[in-house]
């Protein structure tokens, strides 16, 4: 039996998997930020934000508590590797152009 309702399980998951498909369109819109690794992380996270929509209901306050604060580091920690590896790039782009010239 699939038990499926409206709470904070389901906005977690949503935020979780809102999160984890930017990491998938990553490849598309900046291919030199983006990684291949990133593609297992980030079907990882869908099936987490799927199971947590689907299974969440059974989760006790401070079970619930725990998965925000592990989701909310996971997304903070990938939102710094993202913005670290913007930095390389451009780093590296900088340093071309003055070897070049």
């Amino acid at each position: 039996m699939i038990n499926i309702g409206f709470g904070p399980n389901i906005v977690l998951g949503l935020i979780l998997g809102f999160g984890v498909i930017l990491l998938y369109f990553l490849r598309i819109v900046k291919p030199e930020i983006a990684r291949d690794e990133d593609i297992f992380f980030a079907t990882i996270g869908l099936l987490y934000s799927c199971i947590l929509m689907v299974h969440g209901w059974r989760l006790d306050p401070i079970l619930l508590f725990s998965q925000v604060l592990i989701i909310a580091s996971l997304l903070v920690a990938g939102w710094e590797n993202i913005r670290l590896r913007g930095l390389l790039a451009n780093m590296a782009k900088v340093k071309k152009k003055k070897e070049k010239q």
